[in-house]
C-alpha cells in the first residue's frame, strides 16, 4: 500500500476562448503586473485580449523573460512591483514565464535577500503575492505545479525551487492559443512534458498500479500526437491533448507516492547553464544515455515500459529481456529525433572537452547522489555525458 499527501489548489479554465473570462478569476481593483516573454504574445494580439479582459483592474507590463529565465531579470522585475505597488502578478506565457513569474510573488514578500529563495530551494518562502496564468506554451506543467528553476548568470547555476505558496490561483488554458508557435518550442514542449513522465515512471515497482497506468497513457498521447502537431500545424484539438498531457505530467499526481529519479533533469541543467541548449534538448541528449547506463537497476520498470508503452512484449521468437531493453531505449531516442530534437551532444556542437567541466559543476551544487536511490554518483554521470557524445 502506498502512503502519501497529494495538493493542488489550482483552478484549470480549460478550451478555445477561455481567456475571456480571466477577469472574473483576477479580483476587481487589483494592481496586476502581466509578466511575458520574449514578445510575441503582442504580434499574435494575445497581450490585447488578456488586457481586455482584465478592465476592471490597474495593468503593469514587464517583459523579456529568457527561455531560461534568470535570476538577474527577475530582480528588474521585482523593481517593478515594488515601484508600482503590484498585488497580483498575471503570467502569460510558457514555463519559463511562470517560473520566473513564481520567483518573483515569493522575492516581493521575502524580507531579505531574494537570493535565499534559491539558497534555501524555496524552503524559506513565507508569504507570495497571489499569481495567475495563460498558457500559451504546452511543455513544463509548471501551471498545475508549485516549482521553479531559475538561472543565477553570475555564476552559471541553474537552481530548481518550491514552496506550496507559489501555485498559481487559476491557469487559463486555451489550446488555440499554441497554433502559432515554433516548430521548435513545439517540438520541446512534447519532449518536456514526455520526460517529466519518466522521470516519475521508470524508477522501480511499488505497486502503484494506478500512477503506473497514468503514466503509460500520458506517454502514449504525447508518442501518438507529438508527430501531429508537426504534421498537422492547425489542428486545435491536437494541441489540445497535447497541453493536457503536459499539465497532468507534473502536476503532482503521477508522482504521488512513488519513487522519483529526476538525475536526467540534474544533468540537464548543467549543460543549459553551460551551453545555453533549450532545457528539452538537454533532456532528448541525456534521457537515452542515463536508461542505458542505469538499465540494470530500472530493469523492471523497463520491461513494463518497452511492453506497455512501446508494444515490445515476451514474442516467443527468442528475443530476451536485454534485447527488449535496448529497443524500448532505441524507441525513445527515435521519438525524440522524429520530434526533431537531436539527442547526441556532437549535434549540438559539444565535444569531450566539456564533460570535465559539466561534472565538476555538478559536484558544486552538490549533485552528486541523483536518482530514485542516490545511486548516480558524479563517476556515473561522466559515463553518461560520455555516452552522450556520438
Amino acid at each position: 500500500m502506498l502512503n502519501f499527501s497529494y495538493r493542488n489548489p489550482v483552478k484549470v479554465v480549460f478550451g478555445t476562448g477561455s481567456i475571456a473570462g480571466l477577469g472574473k478569476e483576477v479580483p476587481a481593483g487589483s494592481r496586476v503586473l502581466i509578466t511575458y516573454g520574449g514578445g510575441s504574445i503582442r504580434t499574435t494580439g494575445t497581450l490585447d485580449e488578456v488586457k481586455a479582459a482584465l478592465s476592471g483592474q490597474t495593468v503593469f507590463e514587464f517583459g523579456g523573460i529568457e527561455p531560461n529565465p534568470s535570476f538577474e531579470t527577475m530582480m528588474r522585475a521585482l523593481d517593478v512591483v515594488r515601484a508600482e505597488n503590484i498585488d497580483f502578478i498575471l503570467a502569460v506565457g510558457g514555463g519559463s514565464v511562470m517560473d520566473g513569474s513564481k520567483f518573483l510573488a515569493a522575492a516581493a514578500c521575502h524580507d531579505g535577500d531574494a537570493m535565499d529563495i534559491l539558497r534555501t530551494r524555496g524552503r524559506c518562502v513565507k508569504q507570495a503575492l497571489p499569481l495567475g496564468v495563460v498558457v500559451t506554451l504546452a511543455a513544463t506543467g509548471s501551471e498545475t505545479n508549485n516549482g521553479g528553476v531559475l538561472t543565477h548568470l553570475a555564476t552559471h547555476a541553474k537552481t530548481a525551487f518550491s514552496s506550496p505558496l507559489m501555485f498559481p490561483r487559476f491557469a487559463i488554458m486555451d489550446p488555440a492559443k499554441t497554433l502559432t508557435l515554433p516548430v521548435r518550442q513545439v517540438s520541446n514542449g512534447v519532449v518536456d512534458a514526455f520526460v517529466h513522465v519518466v522521470e516519475q515512471y521508470l524508477t522501480y515497482p511499488v505497486n502503484g498500479k494506478i500512477q503506473d497506468r497514468f503514466a503509460e497513457g500520458i506517454l502514449l498521447t504525447l508518442i501518438e500526437e507529438g508527430p501531429k502537431a508537426l504534421s498537422q500545424p492547425d489542428d486545435v484539438d491536437v494541441r489540445a491533448n497535447l497541453m493536457w498531457a503536459a499539465s497532468q505530467a507534473l502536476n503532482g499526481l503521477i508522482g504521488a507516492g512513488v519513487p522519483q529519479d529526476w538525475a536526467t533533469h540534474m544533468l540537464g541543467h548543467e549543460l543549459t547553464a553551460a551551453h545555453g541548449l533549450d532545457h528539452a534538448q538537454t533532456l532528448a541528449i541525456v534521457l537515452p544515455a542515463m536508461l542505458e547506463e542505469r538499465r540494470e537497476a530500472k530493469r523492471d520498470k523497463l520491461l513494463q515500459y518497452a511492453e506497455r508503452v512501446w508494444g515490445i512484449g515476451p514474442t516467443g521468437d527468442g528475443a530476451d529481456d536485454d534485447s527488449r531493453i535496448s529497443a524500448a531505449i532505441m524507441k525513445t531516442r527515435d521519438f525524440f529525433e522524429r520530434m526533431q530534437v537531436p539527442t547526441r551532444l556532437s549535434a549540438y556542437g559539444i565535444g569531450a572537452e566539456a564533460i570535465d567541466h559539466l561534472v565538476s559543476q555538478l559536484e558544486a551544487h552538490g549533485m552528486v547522489k541523483l536518482g530514485e536511490r542516490q545511486a548516480v554518483t558524479p563517476d556515473i554521470s561522466r559515463r553518461v555525458y560520455e555516452a552522450c557524445l556520438q
